[in-house]
């Protein structure tokens, strides 16, 4: 099993990838395989609804977004996907915006293929706004059926500087019972995401008459 952590901060070794090094812990201890993708600071784009995806049902984006196109790829070979990002102001970073906005529709109109998968959200913070950009990103586990597993709290740290994350012990034991907690349901739910997998039909590429942006 594999689970892929996507790094919505600009700043590579800061406290959003120390955070989710501290959830890969438990689960590297159970032989689970991990990954960091890092989106943060690449260039993205958002939607601009040309509805291409929905049309295509191949759950890419069709313009020029080949960071997306290849996190997409990434997330739809994971068993279990880990977003984390900073809080700018008093939300998520626009890097990982773009990516929920251009992933989800792209994914959602070609057969939900993130269903019954584990995610999780992962928030570094200064001081305010870390439960707005946690529930930003668990809407997007949400609307693509995924499973969220909790933790000993709210999976946020507080931290500035590079490595102040380190000193927020309540913080890192909540990201290492995450890491903890995802371990278990990925061994739980092994079986129901194979038969999703092996099952043509539970992925089939849907198309509809109708391309409106939800």
């Amino acid at each position: 099993m594999k689970v892929l952590g996507i790094n919505g901060s600009p700043r590579k070794g800061g406290n959003t990838e120390l955070l989710l090094k501290e959830v890969f812990k438990p689960l590297e201890a159970k032989g689970i395989k991990t990954e960091i993708f890092q989106i943060g600071g690449k260039k993205v784009n958002g939607c601009i609804a040309c509805m291409k995806c929905r049309k295509a049902a191949d759950g890419k984006c069709h313009q020029k977004n080949e960071v997306i196109n290849e996190c997409i790829k990434k997330m739809l070979k994971a068993d279990a996907i880990i977003i984390g990002s900073p809080v700018y102001f008093s939300d998520l970073t626009s890097d990982i915006k773009a990516l929920v906005d251009v992933a989800g529709y792209a994914i959602r109109g070609a057969g939900n293929p993130l269903k019954y998968k584990p995610g999780a959200a992962v928030i570094a913070v200064r001081r305010a706004g870390a439960i707005h950009a946690f529930d930003s990103i668990n809407h997007f586990f949400l609307i693509n059926e995924m499973i969220i597993p909790g933790s000993s709290y709210w999976n946020i740290s507080v931290g500035r500087e590079k490595g102040e994350v380190l000193k927020d012990e309540e913080g890192m034991r909540t990201m290492r019972v995450l890491g903890e907690n995802m371990a278990w349901l990925l061994e739980k739910t092994k079986d129901k995401r194979q038969k999703t997998k092996g099952n043509p039909s539970s992925l089939k590429l849907r198309r509809t008459k109708k391309y409106k942006r939800e």
